[in-house]
């Protein structure tokens, strides 16, 4: 087995050819983690290291080391095509309808409660114009009425919040 100082003086020795053959294996960007995980093999097995040969020995290991490599980066490269084909299935993205769904509510907040009402009846509740009318105590028409203004004043709170917003993100929270 090796001492501290042999294998310091053997890695000194090597450590370039390795480099090397790292580089020629995977190019330069894994050489380096190539040439680490070999050295930590090598001292972790220095029983194991041929005194006089250490040097294909050590080759031997980087090749694994590398070899190792590509079936982590195949494995990688295979599971972000599952993703990626499982995010193409999914649909929508949900965060997208989660924030569409806060704007509204923020928008909602901001109405009188008649509006509310009628455009939940509607929207939340799933009743159609003629059962919501009955449910307010007004005519159907008198219903399309408040339900088309409603409606209105959603669309315009939903657009103040969104010129709104960027102001905000601007503006320091203590200066708010």
């Amino acid at each position: 087995m090796l001492n501290d100082e042999e294998f310091a003086e053997m890695f000194d020795t090597y450590r370039p050819r390795v480099y090397a053959y790292a580089v020629s294996r995977c190019g330069r960007h894994l050489a380096e983690e190539v040439v680490s995980e070999t050295f930590m093999v090598a001292w972790r097995r220095r029983g194991d290291l041929p005194a006089r040969a250490a040097l294909p020995w050590l080759l031997g290991v980087a090749h694994n080391v590398t070899r190792e490599l590509y079936r982590g980066e195949l494995r990688r490269a295979a599971l972000d095509e599952a993703l990626r084909i499982w995010a193409d299935e999914a649909g929508p993205d949900v965060a997208d309808e989660v924030t569409e769904r806060a704007a509204v509510l923020r928008a909602l907040a901001t109405l009188s409660d008649p509006d509310k009402e009628v455009l939940t009846l509607v929207a939340w509740h799933g009743l159609t114009s003629a059962q919501a009318a009955k449910v307010v105590g007004v005519t159907r028409s008198t219903f399309f009425v408040r339900l088309h203004r409603a409606r209105r004043r959603l669309e315009a709170a939903m657009n103040d919040l969104m010129t709104a917003a960027p102001r905000q993100a601007l503006v320091p929270e203590e200066e708010r």
